[in-house]
């Protein structure tokens, strides 16, 4: 089938909003407030063997792996799941893009035929990148491998890894050569979860939520067939990891941020009666516009090659930022309305409508992925070919 045909996409289309209609469950919100992990996981799963029975989980993977979609029947599914405002797959998030990514880019063949249709079967992964000291700066990581015989001895610290405490599998950064510039002396590491030597450490937020963890290596062990492409070049394997955050993934966030979420805010403004607050609701609204119209046109324009090296993070820096402004608006005019609540939907994402919880939530989206000061500079050199800050030596 041929979804760049219009009366195709528009069949498509059709077929997704029927979908959405029956399969959906109308009171996912409500269910998932204030669940513990155990039903939070089982509801993911199901969720996620939904969508997959439907072909709507992998969209993005190569067909011969359950995906093949074209752009534009992505970008539709994207739009009709957030318009019905379906639960986001919050616990497999990790594993469809960022695993996938990492496999199917650098990983061997045995690698991929092991873990891409486990993936589909509901394994979890975690990301282990980050550490105390190495957020931002990723590349001083100091988490060491070293090798011994056929394995790699691990031991470190990682942190604010999201769903570790559910986690079968890690995506893995780890220093295997202390000597070398630290951007070529790291290596990527497939971890199993249940070695010995680990210890997850869940993070209470002031969400009330608890996601993020830690990570502790204790002298883990990782075989080394579990290596990702060559040893001490992990950093350029990395790359490809953090590049299955642009893209379809922001259109997804930005599409349930102008539906959703926006929704609520009308609702929620409806109420006042003040044209002050109409005035800025419009704002938000043309910001929301603009947002989905540079999603859509950086997808499009990734996949025909044509994407600049800074427009991903054009995309980035303008979500995060109208996430804080919109939730922002939305707390000041919920601050004694029906929606100011203590707990938010476990499935959702920063758009449930519990406004003072999105907004404090909202600000972590400014740091991971590369902070917004990190972005604007990445604006500034690589998109407008301005001079590259100095670096300063410690």
């Amino acid at each position: 089938m041929s979804a760049d045909r219009p009366e195709e996409l528009g069949a498509f289309r059709e077929r997704v909003r029927e979908w959405c209609r029956t399969e959906i469950p109308a009171d996912w919100r409500q269910a998932q407030t204030g669940v513990g992990g155990a039903e939070f996981v089982a509801f993911q799963q199901d969720w996620f063997q939904r969508l997959r029975r439907a072909g709507f989980a992998v969209p993005h993977w190569p067909a011969e792996y359950g995906g093949g979609m074209s752009v534009a029947q992505q970008i539709v599914l994207y739009q009709e799941l957030a318009a019905h405002d379906a639960p986001r797959l919050v616990l497999a998030f990790v594993s469809v893009h960022h695993a996938a990514a990492t496999l199917l880019g650098a990983g061997t063949p045995e690698q991929r035929r092991r873990h891409l249709p486990a993936i589909l079967d509901g394994e979890i992964w975690v990301q282990g990148f980050s550490e105390p000291g190495a957020g931002s700066d990723l590349a001083a990581l100091r988490t060491a491998a070293r090798r011994e015989g056929g394995e790699f001895v691990v031991t470190g610290q990682k942190v604010w890894a999201s769903g570790a405490q559910y986690a079968d599998w890690c995506l893995l950064l780890a220093r295997t050569d202390p000597e070398a510039p630290k951007r070529r002396g790291i290596s990527y590491f497939l971890l199993d979860m249940r070695s010995p030597g680990i210890e997850v450490r869940p993070i209470r937020q002031a969400t009330g939520d608890a996601h993020f963890c830690e990570i502790f290596l204790d002298e883990v062990r990782i075989p080394a067939e579990n290596l990702i492409g060559a040893e001490n070049k992990g950093w350029q394997v990395a790359q490809q990891t953090l590049g299955a955050e642009r893209g379809l993934t922001m259109l997804e966030l930005a599409e349930r941020l102008g539906h959703a979420g926006f929704r609520w805010l009308v609702e929620e403004a409806r109420a006042h009666g003040d044209p002050v607050v109409d005035d800025r609701l419009a704002a938000l609204e043309i910001e929301l516009t603009g947002l989905r119209a540079l999603c859509r046109d950086l997808v499009e324009r990734h996949e025909a090659g044509t994407a600049g090296p800074a427009d991903a993070s054009v995309v980035k820096l303008f979500y995060s930022e109208l996430l804080q402004r919109m939730t922002d608006f939305g707390a000041e005019l919920g601050a004694v309305g029906a929606h100011t609540v203590l707990r938010k939907p476990m499935s959702g994402g920063w758009e449930s409508g519990a406004w003072v919880l999105d907004f404090v939530g909202s600000w972590e989206w400014t740091i991971p992925g590369g902070t917004s000061e990190i972005q604007r500079t990445i604006i500034g050199e690589r998109g407008l070919g301005l001079p590259r800050e100095p670096v300063v030596s410690s």
